[in-house]
């Protein structure tokens, strides 16, 4: 019986000929990754077991983006403990103010992670780095502290669903489009611990900024991890950033899949994630013009955060004015995104259409800092989850975007249509 890419990768890193799924295996991990909010829970538990040592200081990472520059004493105390332990044991990955960035942007621009790895990470969107034929999933600070000591990690082999991608996008159409129409489709939980492999002649479409957001949000229907094929796109991305040499893994003709769902850019319509779940999805079609009044958009994140998404939001408001009463923060996801913006002249875009530009930081996304709503305040924001009281008052709510549709809002103040915007 043939594998899926995910489980070739699972048996090789487990040091199996073959693997199926539902089989419990223990695998040997490329990569374990925190953060400022997980790491120190995962350094807490190996004080515990009483491990003063880790498995590899240049196979760990750890990032501090989610409430830096520090917001308030604990966050500072959080980071403070990290940059400790990251001295202490000589971590060669470590991620502060001023040469940071969003976790999930940054390793792969870093070439810190790269195809046919195995990656665990304390941060459900750790799913990301499928978008480089790579295995890569959310675990706890417990699982991230085990995996720092020992390198290793138990898993239970996925299934998977096959998502066979067509067609050509049209203009505004993006990767962020792709994955909300998806999890439209099957639900929160249609892909419940099972691995999204996607295929078809239509991946060619999709640049590696498309590929890493959806890959991103893999998690938001459920999936153990979203994982693209390794192409000429893919390696363009990777040769000369790699800092590891990579592994390229093909799913079998024989491989079995639960089911096979079918996307078809050339369909596809600039798509918002209504509150308070990202399955609630519209089109822009089905919503009604100036329905939906809006006082805040945030732009940025591990989702939407990178240079495409940047140069998409700054076509759209140039020489075009944010309207009254709405807040807009622009997040470039890592620092050279952040140098590029500015060497591009998008920064001053930014600036001049009355809109705010911050470093790069998790911030809004979380509820953290940055931009914290209040009662009854709309926000659509480019980031990938609106749960109740995510960005902050229980009252609030939250319309996910792509940079399309959120640069369009922010000029009409209420949810547009860019293609209405650009006219």
């Amino acid at each position: 019986m043939g594998m899926t890419m995910t489980q070739k990768i699972l048996a090789a890193h487990a040091g199996l000929d073959s693997v199926v799924a539902g089989q419990l295996i223990e695998a040997n991990l490329d990569m374990v990754l925190g953060n400022d909010v997980t790491s120190p829970v995962a350094i807490n538990e190996m004080n515990k077991f009483d491990k003063n040592s880790v498995f590899d200081k240049t196979r760990i990472s750890l990032v501090m983006d989610h409430f830096t520059p520090n917001k308030d004493i604990q966050s500072a105390e959080n980071c403070k403990q990290v940059r400790t332990f990251a001295k202490q044991h000589g971590i060669t990955h470590y991620f502060d103010v001023g040469n940071m960035g969003i976790e999930h942007a940054l390793l792969p621009e870093q070439g810190i992670v790269t195809c046919g790895d195995c990656i665990i990470g304390a941060d459900s969107h750790t799913c990301t780095y499928g978008a480089l034929g790579a295995f890569s999933t959310g675990v706890g600070s417990t699982d991230m502290a085990s995996g720092m000591v020992t390198g290793k990690a138990w898993f239970k082999v996925p299934s998977a669903i096959k998502v066979v991608v067509t067609g050509k996008k049209s203009a505004y159409i993006s990767g962020k489009d792709v994955i909300l129409h998806i999890i439209g489709e099957i639900g929160v939980d249609g892909a419940l611990y099972k691995s999204l492999e996607f295929t078809g002649d239509g991946i060619k479409e999709l640049s590696m900024d498309d590929r890493l957001c959806i890959a991103n949000m893999a998690i938001e229907c459920g999936a153990k991890n979203g994982i693209f094929p390794v192409d000429d796109i893919t390696l363009e991305y990777v040769n000369g950033r790699s800092e590891r040499e990579y592994k390229v893994f093909e799913a079998d003709d024989d491989a079995e899949y639960d089911s096979v769902i079918t996307v078809d850019l050339s369909t596809l319509r600039p798509t918002v994630a209504f509150p308070h779940l990202p399955e609630n999805t519209k089109t822009v079609d089905d919503i009604a013009p100036e329905s939906i009044k809006i006082d805040q958009v945030v732009i940025g994140s591990c989702t939407n955060g990178r240079m495409e998404d940047m140069r998409t939001a700054a076509a759209i408001l140039k020489d075009k004015k944010v309207a009254d009463g709405v807040r807009v923060i622009v997040i470039p996801a890592t620092q050279k995104i952040y140098l590029n913006c500015i060497k591009e002249g998008l920064a001053e875009i930014f600036v001049n259409a009355g809109a705010v530009v911050s470093t790069p930081t998790c911030g809004p996304c979380l509820g953290g800092h940055m931009g914290i709503l209040a009662a009854c305040e709309k926000a659509v924001s480019t980031s990938n989850r609106n749960f109740v009281g995510r960005m902050g008052h229980i009252d609030s709510e939250i319309y996910l975007a792509s940079p399309a549709v959120a640069a369009a809002s922010a000029i009409k103040g209420y949810i547009a249509n860019p293609e209405e915007v650009s006219l």
